[in-house]
């Protein structure tokens, strides 16, 4: 998972940091082959650019985490969105793995993470930043750049709140904190909000499928870029999700962001007061989160820099990474080295 091949024809300006391991080591090496330059790479390098996969205790949780990248290197922490986990990070971590340490995981109630009782975790976002504190601790990382995308984003600024010294910059992938230029796909939602009814309710149970899991994936996007997006997103992840205390997270989760709402200006505050060097790197083709909710973070971080992707959804980094790529490591390598 934590390599793919790629077109030898690849422009040689991705051999920088486009790391492969090639099925064909040499005696008694393992080796890596970096595309464009067609020279082995020693297995050294071959583990920075894999990524490893281990259990960790952290707190009350077992949480599963998914990490490449020298340890000693700057850190980029990749708290997931929903309807997934750190599995959505698995091909842009060893694409960093270079330069950066690249630690993602899956929240508790998702991917392998364990499942608390709800009697004994909250489940919402305030729940979900303590975790993301915890982990930071646990980890002993004083300073670190952080990725921002769908549920992570509020997770991910709340913590921002508490703990500003800490952050160095700020990736923002489809994550909403302006109120008023919600997407039309909010509408189910508001809809409950304003009437609590079974009625109004049901269509949140409704998503919480594999049909709903797979309209969050590929629903809005074009047949071309949706062929691009693997099934495995949806086909992998429901049956880790298909049980009763996870799927009562998901709509949980999603009748918690009214009260979210409340944290909107909160958010907004935090980044005019302290200015992060902030990357937004956006797929407009999005429901929830349109070019709007991209362009308006300019309202706050004036000086953001801003990437829309014309015909990327809400998982760009599925459909667009040779797009979204460079812009990133140029961000981290100018911001955060």
């Amino acid at each position: 998972m934590g390599s793919r091949d790629l077109d030898r024809s690849a422009p040689s300006r991705w051999a920088e940091h486009r790391c492969v391991t090639t099925t064909e080591p040499e005696p008694a090496k393992r080796v890596m082959m970096v595309p464009g330059d067609g020279e082995a790479v020693r297995s050294e390098r071959v583990n920075r650019c894999n990524i490893t996969h281990r259990r960790m205790t952290i707190g009350t949780h077992s949480l599963f985490f998914r990490e490449a990248g020298p340890i000693e290197a700057p850190v980029l922490l990749l708290p997931h969105g929903y309807p997934c986990s750190s599995y959505q990070y698995r091909r842009l971590m060893p694409a960093l793995a270079d330069q950066w340490r690249t630690v993602a995981f899956d929240w508790p109630g998702f991917g392998y993470s364990d499942t608390p009782d709800p009697a004994e975790f909250g489940y919402d976002f305030d729940a979900y930043a303590e975790v993301l504190n915890n982990v930071a601790e646990a980890l002993r990382l004083e300073r670190y750049a952080l990725w921002l995308h769908d549920y992570g984003s509020q997770i991910g600024l709340r913590h921002a709140i508490a703990h500003p010294e800490r952050i160095a910059a700020l990736i923002i992938q489809n994550g909403d904190i302006y109120e008023d230029v919600l997407g039309p796909k909010y509408e189910t939602i508001k809809a409950w909000w304003a009437d609590k009814s079974p009625e109004k309710h049901r269509p949140l149970a409704e998503a919480v499928s594999e049909d709903g899991f797979r309209e969050e994936f590929v629903g809005e996007v074009s047949e071309e870029v949706a062929s691009l997006v693997p099934p495995d997103l949806w086909k992998l992840h429901w049956p880790l999700m298909d049980t009763p205390t996870r799927k009562m997270v998901a709509v949980r989760l999603m009748e918690k962001l009214e009260e979210n709402l409340d944290w909107f200006p909160r958010y907004q505050g935090y980044l005019r007061e302290h200015r992060p060097p902030t990357l937004v790197v956006w797929g407009p083709q999005d429901g929830y989160m349109p070019e709007a909710s991209a362009q308006a973070y300019r309202r706050d971080l004036p000086d953001a820099e801003l990437h829309i992707l014309g015909e990327a959804g809400h998982w760009l980094l599925e459909t667009h990474l040779e797009q979204a790529l460079p812009l990133v490591r140029d961000f981290l390598a100018r911001t955060f080295r």
